[in-house]
């Protein structure tokens, strides 16, 4: 048995069942063995290795068990950073396969030749180089133990081609696996008896507690204990962008999101007034806390901190109850160790906060049922509402319409999540995002969220949809810019402004815009689609949205709807830090900036 037989046989038995690649000169190898192996993963070909990783991490995110992408060598490598990089700061488990040169190419001019260690280093959980095929079970199995264990996160394998090739010695050499590494979190740790009872007295003592869940409450499948605690205890609980489908849109404990982006302000409003703040999996970063400042770091709350990263626990914030540990075995152990069968109703502190909650949407209702033209994306959202399948997964990506999916969308049922990728905020991860869905539960219907600048960064993947028959909804908020950046120039420029008044430019008697470089042609992008084939829409009206939406989710194939929107550089999405700039109050209910 040759290096990648081997290879290929123990991603068997660790049971990956799909591999997202891109083929080149060193993978020839790995393509063979993937081929001639009866039980060999299916390998999934992709137009792009940056859609490859992204797959391999939507993947990951839904189904919980390692995404495994792979890469030929040089500019296939380089192409992979952007994904690896995102999926280890997202706590993903992802697992990135280069297939490098040879070994006797190493130090020689040989085109393609890359230290891939160093390169990955720096971004990734692991980064390993085979250098003897004798090791190659050995790597493999400690690339998914790191990729799965403590906190999770990406691993990268340079595989130099003629070890692959290499037969493996017949003495002293196991392909076993560890089975616990089949799913992350692959160990899950439980802070001392003590410290948890501290907390829980805490928590019980508490007057208007609140949990915060962030992406690691939904990384440890954390969403059914966190729900189940949340009504043992009658304790509301926000979510930030990346902890949304933690608890359901409809349930009465469920408030909203809190963070700069697409914020809820009934959300803000409980955790400015909450006692007790219990963060799950949230590393309380910039855009979770509002730079810092909610809560108040002088503040009276008391702050439980949930989280299996040791360096995180404390890392922006005093901590009073700091529980190192996974997700969900906290929160189940909190609930355990309650055994009082009398519990502080806080019944008054819920029913303010969904009275403030009802008045939002109330405020919100005419927004959402506006029939201008061009449409309003939060218009968009209400729409897909309507028409969305539940359980659904919904990809978004990190663009126009983030702040108004986190706000305005929203999952009626306890299965179906959203994945938005947002710690490095890279474009372009949408439509590669639903392949990887589809092949994480296929019963359930993946539907894709983005922009112009997406869409041109991923583009090729269309073909990949059609050719694989993913029965993804594509949902494009045509706007013929790059509609974040333009926004966010012109709110610079008005922040900067004496008057928050645009400067005249006298010399031409016309408006000095303050964009730059920001704008494409506006086209019709639903062409684009339909040359693969795809069943394409253009929607430009309410009635074609209607009709459009009704029409894609009726039929089991890929669906691409263009839609002709407000550019968010025209009429400010709800991000906090952009609104108090420009002089309104972000709290207010209904509030809109005009640019």
């Amino acid at each position: 048995m040759n290096g990648a037989s081997a290879l290929v046989s123990m991603l068997a038995n660790y049971e990956v069942d799909v591999i997202f690649g891109v083929p080149g000169d060193t993978n020839v190898a790995l393509y063979e063995a993937l081929r001639k192996l009866n039980r060999a993963p299916r390998h999934v070909m992709c137009r792009d290795e940056r859609s490859a990783v992204f797959m391999a991490d939507c993947y990951a995110r839904l189904s919980g068990k390692p995404g495994v992408a792979e890469v030929p060598s040089g500019a296939g490598a380089l192409y992979g950073l952007p994904g690896v990089a995102e999926a280890n700061k997202s706590t993903v488990p992802l697992i990135l396969l280069v297939n490098d040169i040879p070994q006797s190419g190493v130090g020689r001019g040989t085109l393609t030749e890359l230290p891939v260690e160093e390169l990955f280093r720096p971004i990734s959980k692991l980064a390993e180089k085979l250098d003897d095929v004798a090791k190659l079970p050995e790597i493999v199995r400690r690339a998914f133990r790191e990729a799965t264990g403590g906190r999770p996160g990406s691993v990268v394998l340079a595989l130099p081609e003629d070890l692959l090739y290499k037969e493996l010695p017949k003495a002293n050499i196991s392909l076993h696996i560890e089975k616990e590494c089949r799913q992350a979190p692959s160990n899950r740790y439980r802070p001392p008896d003590a410290n948890l009872a501290g907390a829980g007295e805490l928590i019980l003592s508490a007057k208007r507690p609140l949990i915060v869940a962030g992406g690691g409450a939904n990384r440890s499948g954390a969403a059914g204990s966190i729900t189940a605690f949340a009504e043992r205890f009658n304790i509301p609980v926000v979510t930030t962008i990346t902890g949304q489908g933690v608890i359901r849109d409809d349930h009465k404990l469920g408030v909203g999101i809190i963070g700069d982006n697409g914020y809820h302000p009934h959300a803000l409003w409980a955790l400015e007034r909450a006692d007790v703040v219990i963060y799950v999996g949230c590393r309380m970063g910039s855009v979770a806390t509002m730079n810092w400042q909610r809560p108040l770091p002088s503040g009276d709350a008391k702050i439980v901190q949930i989280d299996v990263h040791a360096e995180t626990v404390g890392n922006t914030y005093a901590i009073d109850f700091p529980l190192v540990g996974d997700a969900k075995v906290v929160i189940d152990a909190l609930v355990s160790g309650v055994q009082s069968d009398t519990l502080p109703t806080r019944q008054a502190w819920v029913d303010e906060i969904n009275q403030r909650r009802a008045e939002f949407w109330n405020v919100m209702g005419p927004y959402l049922e506006n029939d201008t033209v061009p449409l309003r994306p939060e218009r968009v959202i209400e729409a897909i509402n309507r028409y969305l399948p539940m359980p659904c997964h919904v990809i978004c990506d990190a663009g126009t319409a983030t702040p108004y999916a986190t706000r305005f969308l929203r999952l009626r049922d306890a299965e179906s999540k959203i994945v938005i990728p947002r710690f490095f905020g890279g474009l372009g991860y949408a439509i590669p995002g639903v392949v990887g869905a589809y092949f994480a539960a296929p019963a359930v219907r993946p539907v894709g969220l983005f922009g112009d600048g997406s869409l041109g960064m991923s583009a090729g993947e269309l073909e990949t949809l059609a050719r694989l028959c993913i029965p993804a909804v594509l949902i494009h908020f045509n706007n013929a810019c790059f509609g974040w950046i333009k926004a966010l120039q012109r709110v610079t420029e008005q922040h900067h402004s004496h008057e928050h008044q645009r400067q005249i430019d006298h010399l031409q008697g016309q408006q000095n815009d303050p964009t730059f470089s920001v704008d494409f042609g506006a086209h019709d992008m639903s062409k684009l689609a339909a040359v693969y084939g795809i069943r394409s829409y253009r929607v430009e009206t309410p009635d074609q949205l209607e009709r459009a939406l009704r029409d894609a989710f009726s039929v089991h194939e890929p669906t691409f709807i263009d839609v002709a929107v407000e550019s968010i550089a025209d009429r400010l999405p709800p991000v906090f830090s952009w609104l108090k700039k420009v002089g309104v109050n972000p709290e207010e209910l209904g509030v809109q900036a005009n640019l």
